[in-house]
């Protein structure tokens, strides 16, 4: 396996979340059914009385259940196993996300934590305002980091500028998918920082 190919599939593995959680779950569901099956199963062969329900009883409710039952009932409940097994297939299908983003590197495998990336373009955006760290939080979900500055009361600050700090900022890392800043100056500031 050559290193470029090695190296995506280090990345990938660190910034895709595993679907072990949700086949296990299900997994675990049909197994306690199946065994709660098999164990009435043997307990009518042995003619010891069922503990919740024979499988004749069952099959005979089961058959039953179409004309016993309201047809709009019947239909809520053949809509929600339907959409269950459509959650079930999307999950099992869909990408699942860390939040954590690959930085460009042609040597290794170099993975970021979302919070760590927030932090770097907080503190960029703080030293280019001159506030205090405290007055600058920064989130990055998806392809936005959004900023918000507080600033010292008395100090306008200039958006525009830290805009461009925060993407230049975060162009250094060459990310496979760019993140756009979008920074917010407050309107009240903080008193005598």
């Amino acid at each position: 396996m050559n290193n470029q190919r090695l190296i995506r599939r280090m990345v990938r593995r660190e910034t895709h979340s595993s679907r072990a959680a949700v086949s296990v779950l299900a997994a675990a569901v049909l197994l306690a059914l199946c065994l709660w099956l098999a164990l009435e199963a043997v307990l009518m062969m042995a003619g010891v009385p069922a503990l919740l329900a024979s499988p004749g009883e069952t099959a005979r409710w089961l058959a039953g259940l179409p004309a016993a039952t309201i047809p709009g009932w019947l239909a809520a409940a053949g809509a929600g196993i339907a959409l269950l097994g459509v959650l079930l297939m999307a999950a099992g299908m869909a990408p699942g996300r860390r939040p954590r983003r690959a930085l460009a590197s042609d040597r290794c495998a170099v993975v970021v934590d979302d919070d760590v990336i927030a932090a770097a373009v907080s503190r960029t955006v703080q030293l280019s305002s001159g506030v205090a760290p405290g007055q600058v939080t920064t989130t990055v979900a998806g392809r936005s980091a959004r900023v918000q500055v507080r600033p010292t009361s008395g100090l306008a600050l200039d958006a525009g500028a830290l805009t461009a700090a925060a993407s230049s900022e975060l162009a250094r890392y060459g990310l496979a998918t760019r993140i756009t800043p979008a920074v917010r100056v407050a309107s009240s500031g903080a008193v005598g920082q």
